[in-house]
């Protein structure tokens, strides 16, 4: 199939998710093109059956903020159009949705048919979509999208009941490559950051709020001012890291603290971590602690979302309720003084992995929907 990418190409899950599932399809004989305003971070350069089709940002003086959605509409209907493709799959519902229905009903005055695929990943529903005046535009897009699909059970049910959908949602879980992320000897790596044997925990994100990098610190404190030899390594860039490196300073831990920004390749980091922390407010997956997972890491996150569909409480890892950092605190030092547990939550976080989110299960999983979805769609023209 020939099949269109849009997502936004930022260091966050849902663009790297599209990506990654661009690649994997591509892998597979598909053809694939990435619509989007710039490069997707996960996609580095083109490879054999990768295409990739900028959206142009023209600024007028009539237009007080350039129109986004409407130059990626234009785009949608030149790329569909010239390159022929089978379907759109568009992640988060806006602008991109919007832009696809748009698009497909310009491109139907052509006798063209395309199918639209919108792929849900979570702020889009569950901070924007809450938002009274974005409403009417998230539901029409959702409803009027030819094939829907949540990242987990917890994103459709929230979907459903917060916005008015009459669409199927279709859960496909989020996915990585498991070849990729798995244990690592990087021995050398770890010495070179705890030269005395430390234990090292790891946290990765976009250091926005919902993430709540500052407990990550805070827990990070209590285990540092018990004695116990340990480094943090904080992952990611974003709003809160000035006010986490205050904290840490402020705690007085910073010398056994790096942050290290965006990171690629993230497995070689995750591979010399003992434990990964995440205290989220709000995660419809955690694509973060599930690469974790693939590395043999367990990971204590917090009991919310789509997270419980990830982690198994006290067999892969734990989970704690929001904002409990006497909780994340008394299950880091578990496992930082239990070798033999910490090993059997390792074990088990890789199995895990390996046996419900692999990409060759989930990708065919997206074929098979995207036949059904083009199927209907083309039935239906008739």
């Amino acid at each position: 199939m020939k099949i269109g990418i849009t997502c936004y190409p930022i260091y966050g899950g849902s663009g790297v998710v599209a990506t990654e599932l661009g690649k994997a399809l591509a892998a597979r004989g598909h053809s694939v093109h990435f619509i989007s305003y710039s490069m997707p971070f996960r996609l580095a350069h083109i490879r054999e059956n990768i295409f990739f089709h900028e959206v142009d940002v023209n600024t007028y003086p009539l237009f007080e903020y350039p129109p986004y959605t409407l130059n990626l509409t234009s785009k949608m209907v030149d790329v569909v159009k010239y390159e022929k493709l089978d379907i759109l799959h568009v992640h988060y519902a806006i602008p991109h949705a919007t832009s696809a229905v748009l698009a497909r009903n310009i491109l139907a005055d052509s006798g063209i048919h395309i199918p639209i695929v919108t792929t849900l990943h979570g702020t889009d529903i569950t901070l924007i979509g809450r938002d009274p005046s974005f409403a009417p535009v998230i539901n029409y897009s959702i409803n009027e999208s030819d094939g829907v699909t949540a990242v987990s059970q917890h994103l459709k049910e929230e979907t459903l009941s917060c916005c008015d959908i009459n669409a199927e949602i279709e859960v496909i879980p989020n996915f990585i490559d498991t070849d990729r992320f798995r244990p690592l000897k990087k021995d050398h790596f770890k010495q070179a950051l705890c030269p005395h044997g430390e234990k090292l925990i790891v946290h990765v994100s976009n250091f926005r709020p919902v993430k709540r990098t500052v407990e990550v610190v805070e827990v990070f404190h209590r285990l540092h001012s018990e004695g116990i030899g340990i480094k943090l390594l904080l992952v990611g860039d974003g709003p809160d890291r000035v006010p986490t490196e205050h904290r840490a300073r402020e705690l007085g831990v910073i010398d056994d603290i790096r942050f290290l920004g965006k990171q690629e390749p993230i497995e070689e980091i995750l591979a010399i971590a003992d434990i990964f922390l995440m205290p989220s407010g709000s995660e419809t997956f955690g694509l973060a602690a599930l690469e974790a997972m693939a590395c043999r890491v367990p990971v204590i996150a917090t009991n919310i979302g789509g997270l419980p569909e990830l982690i198994i409480d006290g067999e892969t890892g734990f989970l704690c309720d929001v904002g409990d950092i006497d909780a994340f605190t008394d299950r880091a030092r578990l496992l930082l003084g239990d070798e033999e547990l910490r090993q059997r939550l390792a074990e088990a976080s890789r199995k895990r992995a390996t046996e419900c989110f692999d990409m060759d299960k989930i990708v065919p999983q997206y074929e098979s929907y995207y036949e059904r979805v083009r199927d209907r769609v083309l039935a239906e023209a008739v």
